[in-house]
C-alpha cells in the first residue's frame, strides 16, 4: 500500500518539478541522467552465485572486436561478471595491441568480409574513433560536435593492415563455438559480420550508426537486416554520445537468437546455461523470464526476481 501511495505522490509532484527544470534548462540533463540510471538499474542484482552454478567450470567464449582498453573497458555490463568470460581480443593498431599483449589470445589484425589488405584511418587525437572509413565533417553537426573539437576527428595518418574473416581467425585458434560477440569498429560492423560463417553466438552487442560521421558507411538498416537474416532479433538499444536529432546518432544494440522460431529455440536450448548467464549479465531479466516460460525451462531462482528497469 505504501508503495502505491508513494507512486501516486510522485505522479502529482513530477509535473511541477518538470516546469522548474524547463525554466532552468535542465530537463534534458536530468532526463538523460535518470535514463542512464534506469538502464543500469539491474546492476543492483548480483547474479554471481547463480551464474557460477549454471556455468560450473565453463567459460563464456567471447570475441571483442575493437578491444581498445581491454575487454569490457566501457563496463557496458558490471565488471564483477568479467571472470565468467574467456575473451579473444582483436586490435589491429600495434601500439594498442602492445598494451593488451598480456591478454591472450590477442589477434593483432583487422577483421573484414574477406582476406585482404585494408587502409585504416588513424585519429591520433581520438584513437578510439579510428576507422576503415574516412570521417565526414559534413555530418559532424548531427553529432552535436563543437567546432573546436573537429580537429580531434581528423585523420592524422593511415596504415595498411592485414585483414581476415572472423571465421578464419577463430578456426586458426581452434575455437569451434563462440558464445558472445561484440563489434565496435566505427562503421565496419556489417563487413565484419559477413565473415561470421557458421558461428552463432548467444548474444551479439554491436554498434550501429543511424547518422554516421564517416563516409560511405552502410546504412544501419542493412546491418539489422543482415542479423535478422541470420535469425537474430533485436532486444535492446542504448544511445551513444551527443546528437542533434531526437534519436541517437549512434547506438549499442543487443541481438539474441530468434526465440520465436524452431531454429532459434533449438539454439537457445542447446546452449541453455550460457544463454541464461549472458542475459543475466546484461541485465535482460524480464525478457529472459518470458523466454524461459515459452521454452518451458524452470529456474526457480529467477521466477520471483523483479526487473528493476520496469519499476
Amino acid at each position: 500500500m505504501s508503495n502505491k501511495i508513494s507512486r501516486s505522490l510522485v505522479k502529482l509532484i513530477l509535473p511541477f518539478v518538470y516546469k522548474i527544470l524547463i525554466k532552468f534548462k535542465l530537463n534534458r540533463r536530468v532526463i538523460n541522467f535518470l535514463s542512464d540510471k534506469s538502464y543500469r538499474s539491474n546492476d543492483q542484482h548480483n547474479f554471481t552465485s547463480l551464474i557460477s552454478s549454471l556455468l560450473k567450470n565453463e567459460k563464456i567464449i567471447s570475441l571483442d572486436v575493437g578491444a581498445q582498453g581491454g575487454f569490457n573497458s566501457d563496463e557496458f555490463f558490471p565488471s564483477k561478471y568479467n571472470c565468467f568470460f574467456e575473451e579473444i581480443l582483436i586490435e589491429p593498431i600495434n601500439s594498442e595491441a602492445e598494451e593488451l599483449e598480456n591478454k591472450k589470445p590477442l589477434i593483432n589484425k583487422g577483421l573484414w568480409s574477406k582476406k585482404e589488405k585494408k587502409k585504416l584511418n588513424i585519429l591520433d587525437n581520438r584513437l578510439g574513433s579510428s576507422s576503415m572509413y574516412e570521417p565526414d565533417e559534413e555530418f559532424f553537426d548531427l553529432h552535436n560536435l563543437k567546432k573546436k573539437d573537429y580537429d580531434n576527428y581528423k585523420v592524422t595518418r593511415s596504415i595498411e593492415i592485414e585483414c581476415d574473416t572472423l571465421t578464419n581467425q577463430l578456426k586458426e585458434l581452434e575455437i569451434n563455438k563462440l558464445d558472445y560477440l561484440k563489434i565496435d569498429t566505427q562503421g565496419a560492423e556489417l563487413e565484419i559480420l559477413k565473415g561470421i560463417g557458421e558461428y552463432r553466438p548467444m548474444l551479439i552487442k554491436i554498434e550501429a550508426h543511424f547518422f554516421s560521421m564517416y563516409k560511405n558507411v552502410p546504412s544501419w538498416n542493412k546491418l539489422v537486416s543482415f542479423l535478422y537474416d541470420l535469425n537474430y532479433v533485436l532486444i535492446d538499444l542504448k544511445g551513444i554520445g551527443n546528437h542533434s536529432t531526437r534519436i541517437p546518432a549512434e547506438a549499442d544494440m543487443i541481438f539474441i537468437p530468434n526465440f520465436n522460431d524452431k531454429i532459434g529455440k533449438k539454439l537457445i536450448l542447446d546452449n541453455r546455461d550460457k544463454f541464461i548467464s549472458l542475459m543475466l549479465i546484461f541485465g535482460q531479466l524480464k525478457i529472459l523470464q518470458v523466454i524461459l516460460k515459452r521454452l518451458q525451462i524452470e529456474l526457480n531462482e529467477l521466477e520471483k526476481l523483479e526487473d528493476n528497469y520496469f519499476n
